[in-house]
């Protein structure tokens, strides 16, 4: 399905990613990029300042996510792995696509309508935070998305949204022009995501300050883990394994036949949640261990990573380049 084939992914920098990030997106994106004829991963810092506009903050989370995504295997020799600023053509072309763009499919953005909902609950007005940069939110990720020449975005099936807005923008410019000026992406939703539990029982995230984090020290992720919520069961009595919240973060994190030792350890009274906790402590930390070493390396030397993301600039403009001229010339003549 991915052989040779352009994939386009981004990713907003909102603060060091989880265990949960880790294994429902980030993992799973390098698995993507592997496949691709063209892998394009991009730091969003242009929608990451609708909400984030200290500077300090954000160097400081473009800094980690980009580590994080190298550590994970990212590989930038190979893969388009750069900052959306550093690509001013996809800017000239989000104007373009304003003036084709219907004013209701902002309207509909999740991301908007979520802020509105929000404001009305708590009898505020209904535009209340909301800067233009949430609103049209859509029509830059449409640009990010049309002018590599995107066949293939991954997304969360939330995202879907976001594709499709694209596909109708490209498909009004191409209809009225009579050409195909911009290639119609397709969405890749995977089926069957895990959904990863927070040490609470919810979905891991940090919105609801529930994270086992990713790349800390062993004491700041022992603190985590232990703090996952149990109840009061001894060690012998039995206990379902779908009740309890540490089994259900290992069986995401360790292969098969562990899991299901585990399982059975609970069932039949011979493990306790101490035992377990200190079973997820040890799984997250080999299975993080080298990443984290190479994490620990690029934090370190960060001018290195900064190359990376020029050079990636550098692969990726020529297409962004290439997008704008097609429709300049086809506009403007």
């Amino acid at each position: 399905m991915f052989e040779g084939k352009s994939i386009l992914t981004g990713v907003k920098p909102t603060g060091k990613p989880h265990v949960g990030n880790y294994l429902g997106a980030i993992k799973p994106a390098i698995e993507l990029a592997r496949q691709a004829g063209r892998f394009s991963l991009f730091i969003a810092d242009y929608h990451a300042i609708n909400a984030v506009k200290d500077t300090e903050l954000l160097q400081k989370e473009i800094k980690e996510i980009a580590c994080v995504y190298l550590a994970a295997g990212l590989q930038p020799d190979k893969d388009y792995f750069y900052r959306q600023a550093d690509i001013p053509e996809i800017h000239e072309i989000t104007t373009i696509l304003y003036a084709f763009t219907p004013k209701g499919f902002m309207n509909k953005s999740h991301a908007y309508k979520a802020c509105v909902e929000k404001n009305l609950a708590e009898n505020k007005p209904a535009d209340d935070g909301v800067n233009m940069g949430l609103f049209t939110y859509p029509t830059l990720m449409a640009a990010d998305i049309l002018a590599m020449d995107t066949d293939i975005v991954p997304v969360g099936k939330d995202q879907i949204q976001h594709v499709e807005i694209a596909r109708d923008i490209a498909g009004a410019i191409n209809a009225y022009f009579g050409k195909e000026l911009l290639k119609l992406p397709q969405y890749y939703a995977r089926e069957n995501i895990a959904v990863i539990p927070g040490i609470d029982g919810r979905k891991m995230s940090k919105s609801y300050n529930n994270v086992i984090p990713l790349f800390e020290d062993e004491k700041t992720t022992k603190k985590a883990v232990y703090a996952t919520v149990t109840d009061s069961k001894s060690i012998e009595e039995p206990k379902n394994p779908d009740d309890v919240i540490v089994y259900q973060i290992y069986k995401c994190v360790a292969d098969s036949q562990k899991a299901e030792e585990m399982a059975e350890g609970l069932r039949n009274g011979k493990l306790g949640y101490g035992h377990i906790k200190g079973m997820l402590l040890n799984e997250i930390l080999e299975k993080t261990k080298e990443e984290k070493e190479k994490y620990d390396y690029y934090m370190a030397h960060y001018d290195e990573v900064k190359g990376f993301l020029a050079d990636g600039a550098a692969k990726a403009r020529p297409y962004a380049q290439a997008t704008l001229k097609r429709l300049k010339e086809t506009i403007f003549g």
